[in-house]
Order: structure tokens, then C-alpha cells, then sequence
């Protein structure tokens, strides 16, 4: 016999049962004391929240409270909300027919408090999943009470010949149908006023009131909310009393460490791929990609009041992987791995996720992705090598560090580089440059000729964005590094000949 089939069919069977009525905030106040108590991960996929977000939910849930998560976009709040069906129970017994999940033993609706009463303990019950009590609803300017609370339906009206003052010729909205679950709305601020009012009443007094009808249909809730600070002026607003009734303001945020926002990347990125080709990511090209939001979440070309969202990361790391493997389909190589080129040809997942001010704008959106990936190198190189500027001062020991590199290219050499060169050939020409393979190895931890080659042309643009070096883009795919000093004289010279022959 099916589990299905054990489960009680009448309010009867289900009173002999054992079964006791709960409220839902009762329900998963109970259910989440029972999940603490087991040291059960509480919200599986929500990474860097443990000590912030998490408790400030916990005390939420413990209190009763209908709550907001306030944050900027991509602090994973829908999935949050998404995820509280699991403090339900997996099973919930209600009224079979009933369209607003009644309660076997309190009816609400006056159809069930009929069929209730006629039919006693034979009255047949249904049983609700947890998912299908959670409802959501996106907030634009066009939702109306109708669609939230509900409406005067004039066809059942005129079909069953009943008043408009009848209760049931109401056709209930998605909140009543949400009756003793979840509801969640999205993005608040862009409900108009006029119907975060209809809310109030939801909030406080737990019942609805639909085109004035003196109907009160008390419903056992929990009411959830998500917002955007920007949209509190930008498209509108909270409206102050509603804000009021929203017991718990919860604040969302940002990964607060690189570990964090690397973990993030690399749960929700799609790496696994099935052309064939296996790209291998090593830890320092993962800590870039993050290092670049990093670098775009405080850069004066971004606007910080809309955020930066993780889904930049975990799209330009996507598409650095696509990149590597339309190298690899190309060269016939079977692994491989990712190069700042391919950082460089994913810049179209930046610059659509971030939001420009008018310096930025100015820049335009491809010269501000390239300066942030530049920003993200210089980032990671400091915290990963020694400090190149001080390869100028007076300290011997970084002088040393780097000297025969600046040597090497202080001598006339240049080194080209591109996106399209098989890895073997690309790891020969970088390591002619003397003293470059040593500090790939021992700071990026690089060590098969196919890490090597993408660890040292990192070395080589690191010392670039620190001014030591010089580079050229020849083309779409190819850079050139050369001597910095050389490189400005070569640059003077180009313009003294120009303004000679003008």
C-alpha cells in the first residue's frame, strides 16, 4: 500500500489520527527549533550568510514575524524566499474543493463552513504539498487588488442566480489562494501605493475585504517580502504604514570575502561541459574572476547605489570557459587552460551586469569591462606577488625579484602573445623571458608546462598594470609586451615624424 493511500480521507479518520491545527507561523517555528536542534543546514545553497543574514531569518521565524530582505540585486533574496517551504510540514490537510486550502476542523469560506456542518467527520479532505503552498508574485505597475485580493466574478453571479452580496460569487485572488502558506512578493517598491494598501489589512488584522463587502475571511499567513534600496527612488516606494506592519527588516549584502564570492562562482556557474574538451581553472585564475567584482563593486565608473550582481562572476566565468574551449576545438587540444585573453573576449558578461555613471558612460562600456579586468590583475598581483613598485625603490630584494625580467625586455626583446596559439607554443615563447618561469611557479603554483604559459603572461600583465612594462594590442587576439622606457620613446618618435610631415 502507497503512503498516499495510508493518509487519512475524512476529518474523521484524520481526528483519530492524532492531528493538531497549527498556524503557519507556528508550524515553522516548530519545524525550524527541530532543524537547529539537528544541525541541519538551513538554507542549502545560501553561501556567506551563516553569521549575518541567516540569524537575523531564524529570529524572524521564531517571532512570528512577517518579514523584507533589503539588498541590492543578485544577495540571492528570491532564493531565500524560495526556500522557506521547507520549515512547512511536507504534508497539509485541507478541504477537498476548497479553493482557499481551509482548514478541515476552522473553516473560513462560507461553502466550507456548510459543507462542514452538514457532513460532519465524513467530510472529505485533500492533502497539500509544501511547495504548492508557497505562491509568489513579481510587483509591477499593473497588479491589481484583483489580481492580489480578489473580485466581484458577475458570471458566477448570474450562472449559480445569486446577489452580488453573496460571499460566494467572490473570485478569490493569488493571496487568499494562498491561504495558510506562503506568500511572497517581489521587488515591493514598484507596487503602486494604492494597492500596498490593500496589504495592510493582511498584515495586521488577517483578513481580506473585497469591493466593501462586509465579509471577513480571516487567513493564516506568511507574508514575505523582497526590495531593492535603489527602488525607493528610482521607480517608488514602501509606503510608510505598510512598512510599519513588516515586523523584520532584514538587510542583505555582498559577499564579505573572496572565498565567499569564489564558492558562490563556482555552485552556480555552469563548468561542466560536453564538448570534449576539459578546462581545467586553476585557483588563482578563479580568485581573478572574483577579484574583478570585487574591483567593480568600489570603481568610480560604476554606479555602487545599483550594485554589482554575482551573476557578473558567474557569467564571465561561463563565457571564459566557452572562450577556452572554442581554443581548444580549434587547436585539437583536449585540455586546456584559460588565458587573460579569454578574460578579454568575456567582456560582454561584464559590462551588461553593471550600471555606468556618466564618467562611465563617457568611457563607454568596453573600455570600462577592460578596466576592471585590469583593475581585478592588479588586484590579484599584489596580493599574490611582491610589491612591483618597489622594484624602484631601495630595497635589494625586490630589486631582484624582477630585475631580470625588466633586464630582458630592457634589451630590445618583445614578447607576443595570443589567444589562438596552441598551449605548448604559447608556454615556449613566454619562457624565454628570463626569470619569469621561477616566479610563476612559486607564487601561482603553476607547474605543468599548460599551467605555466597562462601563469607567466598573468606575471607579465601584472607588471604592466604596475607600469613596469609596456603592452600593445596588435590585434583582436594578440598583445604585445615590450620595454616601457622603450615603448614611450618609440611612441615620441612616431609623433615627431607625424607632426614633421604635417
Amino acid at each position: 500500500m502507497t503512503r498516499e493511500a495510508l493518509k487519512p480521507r475524512t476529518r474523521g479518520e484524520l481526528q483519530a489520527s492524532g492531528y493538531r491545527s497549527r498556524s503557519v507561523k507556528q508550524e515553522m517555528r516548530e519545524n525550524l527549533i527541530a532543524a537547529i536542534r539537528d544541525r541541519r543546514t538551513l538554507f542549502p545553497g545560501i553561501v556567506g550568510y551563516d553569521k549575518t543574514v541567516v540569524p537575523q531569518l531564524e529570529n524572524a521565524i521564531l517571532s512570528h514575524h512577517d518579514f523584507i530582505l533589503l539588498g541590492l540585486r543578485g544577495q540571492a533574496k528570491t532564493r531565500i524566499l524560495r526556500s522557506l517551504p521547507a520549515f512547512l510540514d511536507e504534508w497539509l490537510p485541507v478541504i477537498a474543493g476548497c479553493e482557499i486550502n481551509d482548514d478541515p476542523f476552522r473553516p473560513v469560506c462560507r461553502k466550507c463552513r456548510a459543507a462542514a456542518a452538514e457532513r460532519g467527520d465524513a467530510l472529505e479532505i485533500a492533502w497539500l504539498s509544501r511547495e504548492e503552498r508557497y505562491r509568489e508574485k513579481l510587483a509591477t505597475p499593473d497588479v491589481t487588488i484583483a489580481d492580489l485580493i480578489g473580485d466581484v466574478d458577475p458570471i458566477k453571479a448570474a450562472t449559480r442566480k445569486l446577489t452580488f452580496a453573496d460571499e460566494e460569487v467572490i473570485h478569490y485572488g493569488i493571496i487568499p489562494r494562498t491561504h495558510r502558506g506562503i506568500f511572497a512578493v517581489n521587488e515591493l517598491p514598484d507596487l503602486q501605493p494604492r494597492i500596498q494598501v490593500g496589504l495592510l489589512n493582511i498584515l495586521e488584522e488577517k483578513d481580506v475585504q473585497i469591493r466593501g463587502f462586509p465579509v471577513r475571511i480571516p487567513l493564516d499567513l506568511l507574508l514575505v517580502f523582497s526590495a531593492n534600496p535603489e527602488d525607493y527612488t528610482n521607480r517608488g516606494n514602501i509606503i510608510t504604514p505598510l512598512r510599519d506592519r513588516i515586523a523584520s527588516q532584514i538587510t542583505t549584502h555582498y559577499p564579505l570575502t573572496l572565498e565567499d564570492g569564489m564558492a558562490i562562482t563556482e555552485q552556480e556557474a555552469w563548468t561542466t561541459r560536453d564538448a570534449g574538451i576539459e578546462v581545467r581553472i586553476p585557483a588563482w585564475f578563479r580568485e581573478l574572476v572574483e577579484e574583478i567584482a570585487v574591483q567593480a563593486r568600489k570603481s568610480e565608473y560604476v554606479d555602487q547605489g545599483s550594485g554589482v550582481s554575482a551573476r557578473m562572476t558567474i557569467a564571465l566565468l561561463e563565457n571564459v570557459i566557452s572562450n577556452a574551449e572554442r581554443r581548444g576545438l580549434r587547436t585539437g587540444e583536449k585540455r586546456v587552460e584559460p588565458r587573460l585573453a579569454d578574460l578579454q573576449a568575456a567582456i560582454s558578461a561584464i559590462s551588461g551586469k553593471v550600471e555606468l555613471v556618466f564618467e562611465g558612460e563617457q568611457e563607454g562600456p568596453v573600455n570600462v569591462a577592460r578596466h576592471l579586468i585590469g583593475k581585478g590583475v592588479k588586484g590579484l598581483f599584489a596580493r599574490r606577488l611582491p610589491d612591483a613598485y618597489r622594484t624602484k625603490g631601495k630595497d635589494p630584494t625586490a630589486n631582484s625579484v624582477y630585475r631580470p625580467i625588466l633586464e630582458w625586455f630592457s634589451s630590445g626583446k618583445t614578447v607576443e602573445v595570443s589567444d589562438d596559439t596552441p598551449a605548448p607554443e604559447f608556454y615556449q615563447a613566454l619562457r624565454e623571458v628570463e626569470g619569469l618561469e621561477p616566479l610563476a611557479r612559486k607564487h601561482l603554483s603553476a607547474t605543468t608546462p599548460d599551467e605555466l604559459g597562462p601563469a607567466m603572461e598573468f606575471v607579465l600583465e601584472g607588471l604592466h598594470q604596475n607600469s613596469a612594462l609596456s603592452r600593445e594590442r596588435v590585434d583582436a587576439a594578440q598583445v604585445s609586451y615590450r620595454d616601457m622606457l622603450k615603448s614611450m620613446l618609440s611612441g615620441m618618435r612616431t609623433r615627431d615624424r607625424e607632426e614633421d610631415e604635417d
